[in-house]
């Protein structure tokens, strides 16, 4: 597993883990659940993740994108 703060712009990888707790379930209503696939659109200043999953974009925290695994 690598953390979703490693993918590069335009690669997609599928979800493996979320973290625990209130974040998990907050990602998880916004269709970020295990199983999903992602696909990186940008990376922004400051580690800033825009990911789209469906058609849905969604801005990440570096903090936040650390706890988050895809799989290999």
């Amino acid at each position: 597993m690598i953390p979703l703060s490693h993918i590069e712009v335009g690669t997609t990888g599928c979800i493996s883990m979320l973290p625990d707790g209130i974040e998990g379930a907050q990602l998880v209503r916004l269709g970020l659940s295990e199983g999903a696939n992602v696909l990186c659109l940008q990376r922004l200043p400051g580690g800033t993740l825009v990911l789209q999953h469906n058609r849905t974009e969604v801005a990440l925290s570096r903090d936040l994108a650390c706890r988050i695994f895809l799989h290999d």
